[in-house]
């Protein structure tokens, strides 16, 4: 006779309970080993952004510093585009430019309704904007800290939405883009008189407001967050399973 908590679709017993007690040490050992795993690799982190070369609004020791190679760095400064790019319809100037279309789409569903105990369907029409393509066009330069660099060396921020014009009832056009200018920070290695492709930009950031996000150590606190939810899973599919082992 098994002894232990009713919850409808399972049962609960006494040895359930105490080996579960077993499977949660368990997920906690294996956690407190990979939490000081993922201590270690963000120290290693700190360290290599503890040790960057810190170089505000300075094109001379930015330059000074490809020049020599001296590594990991902070840099503050403007970031600006040198070609723009528009679209005719919209005007203006922007460092990076999409253009989104969308149709006017019609769509059926079935709808379940209960009448009088019983279920019956019928269908709904219903319309949206569905996307259907897209084209970009992005400047060939930009200069940051008063340097020039091809575009692709640094991740400039995400286009903002501009406007949308419609071509006819059912389709539309939606218009993002990026601004010429943004003052920012960006984490890079200097080295062959150049920065590395796809150095980070931390829009509207001060080196030390730069280096606090990325030394706050937020991983380990979600891998504890992941962590406590996998043992919860993994406690509950112990529970459901029939352990008749255990008897």
């Amino acid at each position: 006779m098994r002894s232990g908590w009713d919850l409808g679709d399972f049962e609960i017993t006494r040895r359930e309970v105490l080996a579960s007690v077993s499977i949660i040490a368990i997920m906690l050992l294996i956690g407190s080993l990979l939490s000081a795993k993922i201590s270690n690799w963000q120290m290693d982190r700190n360290e290599k952004y503890n040790k960057a070369v810190k170089i505000e609004n300075n094109t001379d020791l930015f330059q000074y510093g490809m020049d020599t190679n001296v590594g990991n760095a902070f840099v503050y400064g403007k970031l600006k585009a040198i070609d723009t790019v528009t679209y005719p319809e919209i005007g203006g100037e922007y460092m990076y430019v999409k253009k989104v279309k969308e149709k006017y789409t019609k769509h059926t569903r079935r709808v379940a309704h209960r009448s009088g105990g019983y279920t019956y369907y019928t269908t709904e029409t219903y319309w949206t904007w569905d996307y259907a393509g897209s084209e970009d066009i992005e400047g060939k330069e930009i200069s940051f800290c008063g340097i020039k660099f091809p575009i692709k060396k640094i991740d400039y921020p995400i286009p903002d939405y501009i406007e949308t014009i419609k071509e006819s009832y059912y389709v539309r056009y939606k218009y993002y883009g990026t601004a010429t200018e943004y003052t920012g920070t960006v984490f890079t290695a200097l080295k062959d008189k150049t920065i590395e492709d796809g150095s980070s930009f931390y829009e509207d950031s001060k080196i030390p407001e730069v280096i606090d996000r990325l030394e706050s150590g937020i991983w380990n606190v979600v891998f504890w967050i992941f962590w406590i939810l996998l043992t919860g899973f993994a406690v509950f599919g112990f529970y459901y399973l029939d352990n008749e082992w255990l008897e």
